[in-house]
């Protein structure tokens, strides 16, 4: 069959710099990225075939490695086993923000595109409804949801029970999971994580390196008490992270 199957690929999660780690990535000589993020092959289009999929890192040199990132695969229920059955030696990039910032950043993203119409607590009122039975139209190898994609605010954030799934399917150290903050706060230093769990060569950092695809600073304005209860309905998740796979804020 034509075409190469991704060594690598970059799950999620949504808001979480992705885009920023998708730029740092592609400068890399031993790297190859399809031109365009986000190829949802897993998520959305897997009803579009292998040979389509493969199609996509048909440039790639033979030396280079391929990968993708989507940010929607994490959070898709499907993409676990899909991945399994495909590409079940692949290496898995996760990047996971603070999950109460992350709801926060990705309910005002959906309203800067105008796909949100709800005032911030109403909308986080109406998510279990919004979502409900988005498992059972998201198993259709061509199943779409539109609130399931940008609706799902507050059960993005639960990243507990999105890599409990991975991790019934693959070992532990076929997974890479890292903190957006690091990215920013200490990008050499994730960077060259990055890069000995992909087997890469040493590289510099772009010299261009930046926050793409970031907010513009609405969560800033959000009455506290509105973190305060996202932060108890998210308790259980922060407890996972922290004691299961050591990540914490």
């Amino acid at each position: 069959m034509d075409g190469r199957l991704p060594q690598f690929l970059g799950l999620g999660v949504q808001k979480g710099g992705t885009t920023t780690l998708h730029a740092m990535l592609q400068d890399h000589p031993e790297v190859f990225l399809p031109p365009s993020k986000e190829l949802h092959f897993f998520s959305l289009d897997y009803s579009e075939g292998e040979l389509w999929y493969r199609m996509k890192f048909a440039a790639a040199r033979e030396e280079q490695c391929c990968g993708e990132i989507t940010p929607y695969y994490l959070f898709h229920p499907e993409v676990p086993m899909r991945l399994r059955q495909l590409v079940p030696k692949a290496r898995f990039l996760v990047l996971l923000r603070d999950p109460v910032e992350r709801c926060l950043s990705g309910y005002f993203h959906s309203r800067r595109l105008g796909l949100e119409t709800l005032e911030i607590e109403e909308a986080l009122d109406n998510e279990a409804s919004r979502l409900e039975g988005a498992d059972a139209v998201l198993a259709a190898p061509d199943g779409r949801h539109f609130s399931h994609q940008v609706h799902s605010y507050l059960s993005r954030s639960r990243y507990d029970l999105q890599l409990a799934r991975y991790d019934c399917l693959f070992p532990p150290g076929q997974m890479m999971l890292l903190r957006s903050e690091d990215l920013f706060q200490n990008p050499e230093g994730l960077w060259k994580r990055v890069l000995a769990f992909l087997e890469l060569a040493d590289w510099p950092l772009p010299s261009s390196f930046g926050r793409l695809n970031a907010s513009v600073g609405e969560a800033e304005g959000v009455d506290p008490s509105i973190r305060r209860k996202l932060r108890a309905e998210l308790a259980t998740t922060y407890e996972v992270l922290e004691a299961r796979y050591g990540l914490k804020w």
